[in-house]
């Protein structure tokens, strides 16, 4: 069997406006390239991104489609792409078509140099807002320092990887997926392409605050465990403050024979170290129940529906390196 040269991986989450204008300007773009499949993976979409997604399988057989049976999170749609790619390159994109398709022949010249990974860095464009900035700005600068993983300002997952660095990451059976700590974590050779971000071409960003939030969070506590030992550190300083104040207060009772001061300075340093007490808690909690998570070793996420598609036994060796464990488990194929 011809494997593709290229593989284009997509993630989606009710984007059926957007699905047709991006095979359209894929299309524009791959057909100057050599053999090349296109997988969109529908993070469990209640529009009709699938049926969508279908009819291009139907006119096009390049264009291959997996179907979560729910929504599992992005990061998980970028791993069931990557499982299942067979391209000698693999680039990743969204799509919203933020990432312009135009971008993928200068990550082919990059990748032909010997570049294993090709990453995309956005531009922030003149309407983001300063809040944005600032917390993205934060947020980049906190993780390389907490990981020890370098993480530059404006990496996404627009990027082109190696067959053999997709080969290392699939390797990787954790929970709270965060690909791009895991590829940058992995090495290789990689070089950078800078671009500016396209305006969404229909619908809203699917990120609320609430999931960027998550989604900072578990990348930081995926990757580093900093955070415990910093907790540590402020736990023996808040200590050493508490131990001051009551030292202080049996000297004042015992050999200045004086009252202890007012009951303000006690219920304010009790307060603040009850206070500390429960961030660290916290912060404990929020790392216990990741392991709680890895220990009941359930499928990171279901795929309900495939087109395109052919078994391992006629892709021959090129088998997927997935842990036993963490194997989705596949209910329907869809020939």
């Amino acid at each position: 069997m011809n494997y593709p040269q290229l593989s284009i991986v997509i993630p989606a989450y009710n984007e059926e406006d957007n699905i047709p204008r991006l095979y359209t300007e894929l299309v524009e773009v791959l057909e100057k390239s050599t053999a090349w499949e296109v997988i969109l993976v529908d993070d469990g979409s209640t529009d009709s991104t699938w049926q969508k997604i279908t009819t291009l399988n139907q006119q096009d057989g390049r264009i291959r489609g997996l179907r979560f049976s729910r929504n599992f999170g992005h990061q998980y749609a970028l791993f069931a792409g990557l499982s299942h790619a067979r391209g000698q390159a693999v680039i990743t994109m969204d799509a919203d078509l933020q990432h312009p398709p135009q971008l993928i022949t200068k990550l082919i010249v990059e990748w032909e140099k010997g570049n294993k990974v090709v990453n995309a860095i956005r531009l922030d464009p003149d309407d983001f807002s300063v809040a944005k900035r600032i917390t993205s700005r934060i947020f980049y600068k906190m993780f390389s320092f907490l990981s020890g993983v370098h993480l530059q300002k404006g990496m996404a997952d627009f990027r082109l990887l190696d067959r053999q660095v997709v080969h290392h990451i699939l390797q990787f059976g954790e929970e709270g997926l965060f690909l791009r700590g895991i590829i940058q974590w992995v090495g290789f050779p990689n070089s950078q392409i800078a671009f500016h971000c396209n305006n969404r071409f229909s619908g809203h960003s699917k990120y609320t605050l609430r999931k960027m939030l998550r989604f900072g969070i578990t990348g930081i506590t995926s990757f580093s465990i900093v955070p415990l030992r910093l907790g540590i550190i402020v736990g023996i300083i808040t200590s050493i403050i508490a131990f001051y104040h009551l030292a202080y207060a049996v000297y004042a009772k015992l050999i200045l024979e004086a009252t202890v001061p007012g009951w303000a300075t006690t219920i304010s340093i009790l307060s603040f170290m009850f206070g500390i007490l429960f961030i660290l808690i916290g912060l404990v909690g929020e790392y216990i129940g990741r392991i709680l998570i890895e220990v009941r070793s359930r499928p990171r996420f279901i795929i309900s529906e495939q087109l395109g598609f052919y078994s391992d036994a006629q892709y021959g060796s090129q088998s997927l390196n997935f842990n036993d464990s963490k194997l989705p488990f596949y209910e329907k194929d869809v020939m």
